[in-house]
């Protein structure tokens, strides 16, 4: 049974490729994933699927979260497809779409690694149905990941920072904080994708003195040798605002 409200969650920030050479079929099943996922794109064959699947890589650097694909289609059939979307990522959530009459290809598509068919016609309650079990499995591997990696935050390809201890390393070695440096890095990287106004920071960093001028100086010295001291940090001031760490 399909918990819609579950399946709301699981699929909010989910990015789906939907290859279809079926008009008809590509039109209305696309309205319905768009009523289920964040951002849905449509290919009519293999070849433009493949060249969409590269290229959302290329602008967001991650992969589609999910790919749906016939089997049957010009210039580049759906096995070819799935040949090629593994050669690129071998973990990818992919579901084919197959015909009664294509049963012939199963075959070679369980032997590359494909588990997840849905029959056509599709059933769109039947299909809704896979889709949330799949984002429901996605969504728990995802929670066990984050779970083990939880500790360690990587902040870019040589930092990182591990959250238990407080500590900032540089390619595995330890980089030595003040008290203060230390305390500005946790609240700066615990949400980071916020801006961190300078109240809120003087609050943090001076949580028993007044927030006066001399504070803010002081907080400018500590932002400019954090800088001096590392300068793969990206510290970004957000000018009359404050303060945020961009992750890469």
């Amino acid at each position: 049974m399909v918990d819609y409200i579950l399946l709301e969650e699981y699929a909010k920030d989910k990015d789906v490729l939907f290859v279809e050479d079926d008009g008809d079929i590509l039109e209305e099943t696309s309205e319905l994933l768009e009523l289920i996922f964040a951002k849905v794109d449509v290919a009519s064959n293999g070849e433009e699927g493949l060249d969409k699947y590269k290229k959302h890589y290329n602008l967001t650097n991650k992969h589609y979260d999910l790919v749906i694909s016939d089997i049957k289609m010009p210039k580049m059939d759906g096995i070819e497809l799935t040949k090629e979307i593994y050669k690129i990522n071998k973990d990818q959530l992919l579901v084919i779409l197959s015909a009664h009459s294509e049963s012939n290809y199963l075959l070679e598509l369980v032997n590359i690694g494909i588990s997840h068919f849905i029959s056509k016609p599709l059933n769109y309650d039947s299909f809704v149905h896979v889709l949330y079990t799949k984002l429901k499995e996605l969504h728990e591997n995802r929670n066990e990941n984050d779970t083990i990696n939880d500790t360690i935050l990587t902040i870019n390809d040589t930092l990182s920072w591990n959250k238990e201890n407080k500590q900032l390393y540089k390619n595995e070695e330890n980089i030595k904080l003040t008290k203060k440096e230390i305390l500005l890095i946790e609240l700066l990287l615990k949400y980071s994708e916020k801006t961190h106004t300078i109240e809120e920071i003087l609050t943090v960093l001076w949580a028993e003195e007044d927030e006066d001028t001399s504070n803010i100086a002081n907080l400018k010295n500590i932002i400019s040798r954090l800088r001096r001291k590392i300068p793969e940090l990206d510290l970004e001031n957000v000018y009359g605002f404050g303060y945020r760490i961009n992750l890469k």
